[in-house]
């Protein structure tokens, strides 16, 4: 027998978000769950190919790829954002190419990316001397502390893992981010800490981080969450999730 249905307007009902992953991304999406699940907020992800060694010349390749893994979310849907979880190639590529590549199959999405949206957020939070931690190897770092020293930034603490193979930059450990938070916080008289990489897991430290240092701590998850949720017209805000989620 032919069973009734009714339809509805499906899961996204205050807003559809699209995050393009990295092949080598283990973190990125449990986080994003953590910090964006909401009544009536929907996210899709959609991946793009990236071998595990991160440098200037892997980074850039992912522009030509982006339409394609964009071309990959359901297509029943009008997104309010499509997020591109990578930072470095966000700067390696830049925000704007970023968002050509994007609007080439979403041509009405609103974009984000890491970069841009943890320049957004030392904003809001009045951040202008930043401490700044990567995993990254030299000339990857240097891209990224020119763009956010471009944009206003002053870096007065650096520090990096100075690892290019992205596999095991998702292995570090929590506690070894949350030592690099206060050595680097220690380096100078910053505003805020600026941890970046989205494979790097910074959500769940996060409020232990702000404590032990007395300053906001932001990640590239954090901040890209916060942006996307902003962009789409919704209060980001939620406790346990440091002070760029309160507000304060």
């Amino acid at each position: 027998m032919q069973l009734r249905y009714q339809t509805d307007g499906g899961i996204g009902t205050l807003a559809n978000l699209g995050l393009i992953v990295l092949q080598t991304d283990e973190t990125i999406e449990h986080e994003m769950v953590q910090l964006m699940k909401r009544p009536g907020v929907a996210l899709y992800h959609s991946r793009i190919p990236m071998p595990p060694q991160v440098s200037s010349e892997t980074l850039a390749k992912m522009e030509e790829d982006l339409p394609a893994a964009a071309e990959l979310f359901p297509i029943s849907l009008d997104f309010d954002v499509i997020g591109y979880g990578c930072t470095s190639a966000a700067a390696v590529i830049g925000p704007e190419g970023v968002a050509r590549a994007i609007h080439r199959v979403w041509p009405d999405a609103l974009v984000a990316e890491p970069i841009s949206a943890a320049i957004a957020a030392c904003r809001a939070l009045g951040a202008r001397r930043i401490g700044f931690v990567t995993p990254y190897v030299a000339e990857v770092s240097a891209k990224m502390r020119a763009m956010l020293e471009d944009n206003g930034c002053a870096i007065v603490g650096f520090g990096s893992f100075k690892e290019g193979d992205d596999r095991r930059v998702a292995r570090i450990t929590e506690g070894s981010i949350l030592a690099a938070i206060e050595t680097v916080s220690g380096q100078g008289d910053c505003d805020a800490v600026f941890v970046a990489c989205t494979n790097l897991r910074v959500a769940g430290i996060v409020e232990e981080a702000e404590a032990r240092i007395g300053r906001p701590v932001l990640s590239s998850n954090l901040a890209l969450a916060w942006q996307m949720l902003t962009l789409a017209g919704l209060d980001p805000s939620r406790p346990g999730l440091g002070r760029l989620f309160n507000g304060s």
